[in-house]
């Protein structure tokens, strides 16, 4: 588990530089919305997404540095929806990884701005990597495409409508998953997909990857809903039991902690399986023990 720690911290590192350079600076003129924009890119965070682009590149032979542009515009997809989740009219929460959250520092429009413009500069971060030598153009513009359906109408964005919609309601478990697929899990698929795809990988191995993604990402919220009722709020940086406030679904109110942890690790086996016939899977194999065991 050393091992894998230290390729996190090393590929942490590396998106952390190019999200520096890629961010306009704050002393730009309006200065507020940059101060906005970078204080919560870089309030802590995993950078979990950005890391699975470049290490599903990697996984079929293209060098992860060459993918920082499609890591960076996703981080900054995430961070923008973690703003927007948030906020008064959504969650309403007042910290984020131990932090204030960004209406809480900045204002509820401007905070609402900042989401707005990580959004719509992620792309134009995106896009940087047409002229990255070893990747095709015609690869990125279907990295952009397959991005923009995964946090938009037909992805993030639908899977935060439900969890809004089905607060203080009783839901069954399609609709539970149709959430948790769509709010978090559609992220961390398209991360693996879009790595994939830059480095050139065939449709049948885009399939697999992207089915890894979806199983470690429904397990990633089932950790999280589990964390969310009995974490450590020290560890886990936020006040727990805001989803038991919100009257959320989650899996642990539709199971209990002991059938949710049970999905989980079902979940984190039928991953493995997912990744059998690939060389150089290790990373991969173990990072389901990783999510599956994280306390934050």
């Amino acid at each position: 588990m050393k091992e894998l720690e230290n390729e996190l911290y090393e590929c942490k590192i590396l998106v952390e530089r190019a999200l520096d350079k890629f961010l306009p600076d704050e002393n730009l003129y309006p200065s507020e919305i940059f101060k906005a924009m970078r204080y919560s890119v870089f309030a802590g965070g995993k950078r979990l997404r950005p890391i699975l682009v470049m290490k599903s590149a990697e996984l079929f032979g293209l060098e992860k540095e060459k993918v920082l542009p499609t890591a960076c515009g996703i981080e900054m997809i995430h961070t923008y929806s973690l703003i927007h989740d948030d906020l008064p009219c959504m969650d309403n929460d007042d910290f984020r990884r131990g932090k204030p959250t960004c209406h809480k520092m900045f204002g509820e429009a401007i905070a609402l701005l900042a989401g707005d413009a990580l959004l719509t500069h992620a792309f134009y971060v995106i896009a940087k990597n047409k002229d990255v030598e070893g990747i095709k153009e015609n690869a990125v513009l279907d990295v952009i495409a397959k991005i923009s359906k995964a946090s938009g109408p037909l992805g993030m964005v639908s899977g935060q409508v439900v969890d809004i919609l089905s607060e203080g309601v009783n839901i069954d478990e399609k609709t539970l998953y149709f959430m948790d697929v769509k709010k978090t899990a559609e992220l961390i698929k398209v991360s693996l997909w879009a790595g994939a795809r830059l480095a050139g990988a065939d449709e049948k191995d885009l399939i697999k990857i992207e089915t890894y993604g979806e199983k470690i990402g429904i397990m990633f919220q089932i950790i999280d809903d589990i964390l969310d009722t009995n974490g450590d709020e020290k560890i886990i940086g936020k006040p727990v039991g805001s989803d038991i406030k919100n009257d959320k679904n989650t899996f642990v109110k539709m199971f209990g902690i002991e059938q949710s942890k049970l999905l989980a690790n079902k979940l984190a086996k039928e991953a493995k399986e997912v990744l059998v016939e690939f060389k150089n899977k290790e990373f991969f194999m173990m990072l389901i023990d990783y999510l599956l065991n994280r306390s934050h």
